[in-house]
């Protein structure tokens, strides 16, 4: 079981690599700009996935791992189910 819910109705639901990076830039990196440049990806790319319209792969991973090498792959990832909500809809109800 994973937190209360028996195994099978986990296999059911969507599953979603989700992320911690957005929480922790703040106070480390000025702006998103200044974080892509230290993971070593695309400015357009980290923006994307703040937004939800990337999903996470390899390459955002391993720049999360060398923007903060001091947390482990468990701190700064986990799996979350699949929704609309998020950084996506923070974004849209804070450009309205």
């Amino acid at each position: 079981m994973i937190r209360g819910t028996p195994i099978g109705t986990c296999q059911e639901m969507a599953m979603k690599i989700k992320t911690r990076v957005f929480e922790l830039y703040n106070g480390r990196y000025r702006n998103l700009c200044e974080l892509a440049e230290a993971m070593a990806i695309s400015v357009s790319q980290v923006y994307r996935v703040y937004q939800g319209k990337r999903n996470i792969n390899q390459k955002f991973i391993v720049g999360a791992m060398k923007a903060f090498p001091e947390y482990k792959l468990g701190d700064l990832f986990y799996l979350g189910p699949e929704s609309t909500s998020g950084s996506a809809a923070r974004t849209k109800a804070t450009t309205r």
